[in-house]
């Protein structure tokens, strides 16, 4: 009896349990006192970097396999004294004959590869001249906002001519335009009649939804545009509302990225909700304000 009260008192029945935390392992990166950096740094890749610095190299590259191995064919046909007449009960020239047409489909696809080039994309100089054109009764805040527009797209992404016209009416024609045939000198006028009753407004409406043509010059509704230069490359058909349109010409095929697409939409749902409260009291008849 005294023995088993012993024991409870020596050995506990239920003993503390230790609870075990995790803890997370953090990277830390700091700056050492010199300025440079201590932390984690980007892998590099190799193989890629290497292609990209030697491109004609890469793309030669079947063609000295190809060759390489059509050699190394012939080699070993005169080294092992078979003959040179492809016999089909011989193993060693079924062997070379499948050796053989691997090596032409290397240099064939050498050949595609030097031939096949992506064409170079940079930025052209819009054939037209510079205008600003604003309405002139816009209150000044209206007007600051419409530049603070034109200011940060010019100098954020390729954006070369910005128009926006809302109600029929065009509030503003800034940067470059194409040249009036009628003088060579003066700018072509927006007509915001004709260009909303034509069939590239009207689809924009109905689908209420930003349009982007990478490449003008494939759109046959390029001729819709006449006072965009002539050169321009790129596009952004951004809706104002139900009201409006904003063209947004750029110098470069396809050089409007996702990002400039999704600031270009927040950029049209400001001016929307600005001009929505300003058009209604404004005169409709569009002139230049210096």
């Amino acid at each position: 009896m005294e023995a088993g009260i012993l024991l409870r008192l020596v050995v506990p029945f239920n003993p503390p349990r230790r609870r075990f935390t995790s803890r997370r392992r953090s990277i830390r990166a700091s700056l050492n006192p010199q300025g440079g950096y201590q932390g984690p740094k980007p892998k590099t890749n190799w193989v890629a970097d290497w292609v990209s610095k030697n491109d004609d190299v890469a793309r030669s590259l079947p063609i000295y396999v190809g060759g390489v191995s059509l050699l190394a064919v012939l080699f070993n046909r005169t080294v092992s004294g078979i003959a040179y007449v492809a016999d089909a009960s011989s193993s060693q020239s079924r062997a070379d004959l499948l050796t053989l047409g691997l090596a032409v489909t290397n240099i064939l696809n050498g050949l595609v590869w030097l031939s096949i080039r992506p064409k170079t994309i940079y930025a052209v100089n819009p054939n037209g001249v510079e205008c600003r054109r604003i309405h002139p009764y816009l209150p000044d805040s209206v007007v600051s906002e419409l530049l603070w527009a034109w200011e940060s797209l010019s100098d954020v992404t390729c954006c070369r001519s910005l128009v926006v016209v809302y109600d029929s009416i065009c509030i503003l024609q800034i940067g470059f335009a194409d040249v009036s045939q009628s003088n060579g000198i003066e700018p072509i006028v927006v007509d915001a009649d004709k260009l909303v009753k034509g069939p590239l407004y009207n689809s924009l409406a109905k689908s209420g939804s930003q349009s982007y043509l990478a490449n003008l010059s494939l759109y046959p509704g390029k001729s819709e545009l006449p006072f965009l230069p002539s050169n321009t490359q790129a596009v952004i058909l951004q809706p104002l509302g139900d009201k409006g349109i904003a063209i947004v010409g750029g110098d470069t095929i396809r050089g409007f990225t996702t990002s400039d697409q999704a600031w270009i939409t927040l950029i049209g749902e400001k001016l929307d909700a600005t001009l929505a409260k300003t058009v209604n009291v404004m005169p409709l008849t569009p002139q230049e304000k210096s």
